[in-house]
């Protein structure tokens, strides 16, 4: 059974009980499904809420993170995130919390078919954004809050086989050139962590809106680590030419960060295409692919 595979999906008339019952100002707010992911069923309830409700009970650790953690710094950054505001306990019906933030309208990059030249506009924003996360202006009021690296990102004896499995269960050939760098990761050590990550940052977490990157979503596996954690997209989402000006703007990455940073844009790409084709999504299968192949691309 997929990873991915649901325990509980609450329906549009759950949420409905489950929101108004909760929240009595958003009774009787239109409601509709906005999205499914790994984590969370999302419904828009009116046209200024999202609220999110867990799939998978081993989502909920890492949901408690994201609803003390995210509201900290949400104003900090210079992209909307969503920042809980209501948040709900465990009704009749449902057995877990759920909590609701902000609309960021946006669409996923998957769906607008990029070409290079509009990807390449987005290396300075993504680039601030992550410079941002990652200062001590976001650690300082967040960083108590959070574990380090709670699901082992930044572990390379854990990601590098796994990147391996999941381009093989996927036939995605690894070049030479990948393979040496994927042995090489293979022997880095675990960092210490010294900023506050995502956690999970790939291409379906990004909403764009006319070309501008204005939201960062799904912020279940924020935590303390490496900033490579977060970085996997300057591999997989940005063409070969923008990753200088990627890094520019960033500021100084280590040669280690960025050998951690590919690893995962293999594994994340590989697992994203295998989702894409068991969930008959071939937006995110072709993005995925096209990711894997930047990747490829040193």
């Amino acid at each position: 059974m997929p990873h991915w595979q649901p325990e509980i999906v609450v329906s549009e008339e759950l949420a409905a009980v489950l929101v108004a019952g909760q929240f009595p100002e958003l009774e009787g707010a239109p409601i509709r499904l906005l999205g499914r992911g790994w984590d969370y069923t999302a419904y828009l309830v009116g046209d200024a809420w999202v609220f999110r409700f867990p799939r998978r009970e081993i989502v909920l650790p890492g949901m408690a993170r994201e609803v003390a953690a995210v509201p900290r710094f949400a104003d900090r950054l210079p992209v909307a995130v969503p920042a809980a505001t209501f948040v709900g306990v465990a009704g009749e019906g449902f057995p877990w919390p759920f909590f609701g933030a902000r609309f960021i309208p946006g669409r996923e990059p998957a769906e607008l078919e990029l070409d290079d030249d509009a990807r390449s506009a987005l290396a300075r924003p993504l680039a601030r954004a992550l410079r941002v996360l990652h200062s001590a202006a976001i650690l300082d009021p967040a960083g108590e809050l959070l574990p380090d690296d709670p699901i082992g990102r930044g572990d390379m004896q854990i990601r590098v086989p796994q990147a391996r499995e999941r381009a093989a269960e996927l036939g995605w050939e690894l070049g030479d050139e990948l393979q040496d760098a994927l042995a090489r990761a293979e022997s880095l050590p675990r960092l210490a962590p010294t900023v506050v990550c995502h956690g999970d940052l790939h291409v379906r977490q990004l909403l764009l809106d006319d070309g501008r990157l204005v939201g960062v979503i799904d912020w279940v596996d924020v935590c303390r680590g490496d900033p490579g954690i977060d970085l996997s997209l300057v591999w997989s989402f940005l063409p070969l030419q923008a990753r200088a000006d990627f890094l520019d703007e960033y500021g100084p990455v280590s040669e280690e960060s960025l050998l951690r940073a590919r690893v995962l844009a293999v594994f994340l790409n590989a697992v994203l295409a295998l989702y894409g084709q068991h969930e008959s999504l071939p937006a995110v299968e072709r993005e995925a692919l096209a990711g894997l192949r930047r990747a490829a691309n040193p």
